[in-house]
């Protein structure tokens, strides 16, 4: 009964998911564009009303626990006759707004006759549906409003398990230490879930061998890697990857790689070489010196003797039984045991396995949310048989084919609205690290993620990742400074499961679109994809050639490594062809000129666009995309003007891209600024009490160009950012070649009291500012210097501080002391905090980059909070 109230639970939760979303569109709607729909606006009243009543139902049916056939039902039900309702509204509202624009009004007649009929059909099926009273008898609900908001989840912080790989690491180590006559190339070979990029990791990671290597690079190869990818990959080890460099063939990249890797001992790891063929491309980048090493893994054995045919490959066994239950102890429990009441279900849980460490970490992302969920050890020893009983019709089949009915079993237990945002995930190409910020923003933008009271979308979003990442379905890649999730990846099999998972024919949650052995794409392009969603990674100019067509599409995402030019018309296809999107993600597909039929893609949340010109302009007629909630726009020009007035897009949330954006003066009306988060990088001048009195709610804010007429309020007013009551990081990238000689050098910063009281991360770039200026933003009140400096009411103490320094803080040649930091040398300087110096009491995080700097020497007592790093000494 549990487990059916449980399917009950999630069934109910995704159809509500959907209901809320298309609710909330559709109020937005009729509040805001009424002149769109004020002749049908009766009858999508109607239809808000209807499923408003489904709603109700659906949070009513929370607390009945009715057969899971007839749930299932009913969540199959509403996601079809939702899912219609958009379509026809969605469409609608594209055609009025485009038929508007061009004064149709024949046109705007009949599509509004059009709808009216198409909604009343939907409107008869919402009857349908719920007026049969033996199945949902709606007259008779009694909703409960007052439920307490569901509480957000800590994140359950476990550390990345390595068991059973001591020996093979010690295997793989002592190949490392020999000498060889020539580029010596070790290989791991073993299926899917075996733990090769794990074991590959340990070593990487390994003290001696950092040592016995002093480079050492990870690349990512997979099964669509592009050479030029790679190479650059490599390259950015060793110097900064400009335009010139990127310009560049594959044969002039594998040249410098060659260069700079015949000078240095070397450790390459590549991870995840399909074909010998793929080792074959590569290896013209690898000088032929006895310094350098590199460590393969692979799932093919072909590829560890095409690569070594001396050695051969080194083939990885599975865990034996000992191992799986210590690598499902740590996982569920965190220390190397079981509790006495479950030993007996966890050892057999183990068993069943099979030795293959994803099987088993999956199935620990299932049981330690049932272990963690509820204190009493009798409920959770009955999960754990259920467990183990759901084993047994796995037993007979081969690994791999067991490896996916444990995937599957462990998305059957995820939340429903996990599930989806689980499958969006594999959307992402093989391999690719997954920007955080990106995937949570284009989840809000699909209507995944559910809102809750006085919590934000993005904070929702960020506990659904945790808890995929608590689960072992995703994995956390890197952290950011706060110890939050930067970037995350999915195994390869979990994708694969995801792939297949989102394409059966009933949902068409997303498909992907590849390319085949035979050189044509797989599945061939359609003039009508039915999917919700459409994925495609490589040869893009080549699939758009072929007119594919998307009626009912609402993400074209594409994260391919190409960079292609695409002809005009063939961009223009993209939003002519897909008129219902509400997400495209195509950073490779270089605009030298929006297209104007971009303009038409109403419903747009999400959208990444790549302006190839100089200098750059984003139109005013970007204010017809009124639902846009994150825009982010790169550019190759260093500036960007912005002539649409974005304090007047009313959804706007985040505003990202990589040029200094000049804001144009806002009209009279604008309305909008409240909800944006996130804006950068603006230019100094656009930093304006004007601009902050609007956006007021700012959380983020990167600014670029020239800082001294900020800093000294030439253009743009520094003191109007002291407003930003919750602004919590801060961006200041001094553009140097925007800058003369004379403004390069800033004479110093603002008092710290003029910052920002919330600011948390503080990050400046080429300021060429002196070392005694580090005082005004790392001292606190403890500090005797500053004490009246600071007015009591607003002492300011950043947590993280990055200092990207360019030609900062040139040292004399003798030493010398600047207010109690002492700095000495001229070339390769040390860094010292004397007993004197003032306290850096909130300061967690200090990166310092580019500088020549070698050695910090500082005391716990001045920094009782800051973490330790490679290039800090405290005394």
């Amino acid at each position: 009964m549990a487990e059916t109230a449980e399917k009950e639970r999630e069934r109910c939760l995704m159809a509500d998911a959907a209901v809320e979303f298309f609710l909330e569109n559709l109020k937005q709607l009729l509040v805001h564009h009424v002149n769109l729909i004020k002749d049908v606006k009766s009858d999508l009243e109607k239809l808000e009303n209807d499923l408003r009543l489904f709603k109700a139902f659906l949070k009513d049916s929370l607390k009945k626990r009715r057969k899971d056939a007839v749930l299932r039902e009913l969540g199959r039900q509403i996601k079809s006759v939702v899912n219609e309702a958009e379509d026809v509204i969605d469409t609608f509202v594209t055609q009025a707004a485009h038929n508007r624009n061009k004064n149709l009004i024949f046109k705007i007649w009949s599509s509004r006759i059009d709808i009216a009929e198409q909604v009343g059909s939907v409107c008869r099926k919402i009857k349908d549906i719920y007026g049969d009273k033996s199945k949902f008898d709606i007259a008779f609900l009694n909703v409960d409003d007052g439920d307490p908001p569901e509480q957000l989840e800590a994140p359950i912080l476990r550390k990345h398990n390595v068991v059973g790989f001591d020996d093979e690491a010690k295997t793989l180590m002592g190949f490392l230490a020999e000498e060889t006559d020539q580029l010596d190339v070790i290989s791991i070979i073993g299926m899917p879930g075996l733990g090769k990029t794990t074991l590959a990791g340990k070593i990487f990671h390994d003290q001696e061998i950092k040592y016995q290597f002093p480079v050492r690079i990870w690349v990512y190869v997979s099964q669509d890697f592009t050479n030029k990818d790679i190479f650059l990959s490599i390259l950015k080890e060793f110097t900064k990857i400009s335009e010139e460099i990127s310009s560049k063939n594959n044969e002039e990249l594998a040249g410098l790689v060659a260069d700079h890797l015949a000078d240095v001992k070397f450790l390459l790891v590549m991870d995840d070489v399909w074909a010998p063929a793929d080792w074959e491309k590569l290896q013209i980048a690898l000088p032929t010196n006895k310094r350098g090493k590199v460590l393969i893994t692979s799932r093919q054995v072909e590829v560890g003797w095409y690569t070594n045919r001396l050695r051969g490959p080194h083939m990885l066994r599975f865990l034996n039984h000992n191992e799986s239950c210590e690598l499902l102890q740590l996982e569920v429990f965190g220390k190397r045991e079981f509790p006495k009441e479950l030993q007996f279900e966890g050892t057999e849980i183990a068993k069943r396995c099979g030795g293959l460490p994803l099987a088993i970490v999956v199935i620990g992302g299932i049981l330690v949310k049932k272990f963690s969920a509820n204190g009493d050890m009798g409920v959770i020893r009955r999960a754990w048989k259920k467990v183990i009983e759901s084993f047994i019709a796995y037993l007979n089949l081969d690994t791999e084919k067991r490896m996916e009915k444990i995937i599957s079993l462990s998305y059957e237990k995820l939340p429903s609205h996990l599930r989806e945002c689980f499958l969006y995930v594999g959307m992402f190409p093989e391999d690719f690290e997954i920007p955080v910020w990106k995937l949570i923003r284009m989840w809000i933008a699909e209507g995944l993620i559910q809102r809750r009271d006085n919590i934000s979308l993005e904070e929702i979003a960020e506990s659904y990742l945790d808890d995929l990442i608590n689960r072992n379905l995703v994995r956390a890649e890197k952290l950011k400074t706060d110890g939050r999730v930067k970037t995350c990846r999915v195994h390869d099999m979990l994708r694969e499961f995801c792939i297949t998972e989102a394409g059966n024919e009933r949902d068409n949650f997303f498909q992907e679109v590849k390319m085949s052995n035979d050189g044509g794409f797989q599945p061939p392009v359609y003039e009508g994809y039915k999917c919700r969603r459409l994925c495609i990674h490589s040869e893009v100019s080549r699939f758009l050639m072929e007119k594919p067509k998307g009626p009912t599409v609402r993400s074209f995402v594409c994260f391919s490594k190409d960079e292609v030019p695409i002809q005009p018309e063939y961009i223009s296809a993209i939003p002519a062809n897909f008129k219902l999107l509400r997400v495209l993600e195509a950073k490779l597909i270089k605009f030298t000129k929006l297209p104007n039929e971009l303009y038409q893609l109403v419903h747009l949340r999400y959208i990444v666009l790549a302006l190839n010109s100089n200098p750059a302009v984003l139109p005013s007629a970007f204010s017809k995309l009124w639902n846009i909630q994150t825009l982010i726009v790169d550019t190759t020009s260093r500036t960007l003007n912005i002539k649409v007035d974005i304090m007047n897009m009313i959804q706007l949330r985040h505003f990202k891209t990589n040029a200094s954006a000049t804001l144009p003066k806002m009209g009279k009306n604008s309305k909008g600024g409240e909800q944006i988060q996130t804006l950068g990088t603006i230019s100094p001048e656009s930093c304006s009490e004007e601009v902050f009195s609007k956006a007021r709610n700012l959380k983020k804010l990167g600014v670029r160009g020239k800082l001294a007429w900020l800093l000294e309020n030439k253009k743009g007013s520094f003191d109007s950012l002291a407003k930003l009551g919750n602004l919590e990081k801060l961006k200041l990238i001094n553009d140097i070649i925007l800058c003369s000689e004379t403004e390069r050098q800033l004479r110093g910063l603002p008092p710290a009291y003029k910052f920002p009281t919330q600011l948390r991360s503080l990050t400046l770039c080429d300021t060429s500012l002196d070392w005694s200026h580090m005082k005004v933003y790392m001292s606190s009140k403890g500090s005797e210097e500053t004490r009246e400096e600071i007015p009591e009411d607003k002492v300011y103490c950043v947590e993280v501080l990055i200092l990207d320094l360019s030609d900062w803080a040139t040292c004399p040649d003798t030493r010398r002391s600047i207010t109690g930091i002492s700095c000495y040398g001229s070339c390769d300087f040390g860094l010292r905090i004397e007993k004197a110096a003032p306290l850096y009491c909130n300061l967690q995080v200090l990166h310092i980059g580019r500088t020549n700097l070698k050695n910090w020497i500082a005391s716990l007592h001045h920094f009782p909070r800051l973490k330790n790093g490679e290039n800090f000494q405290f005394t």
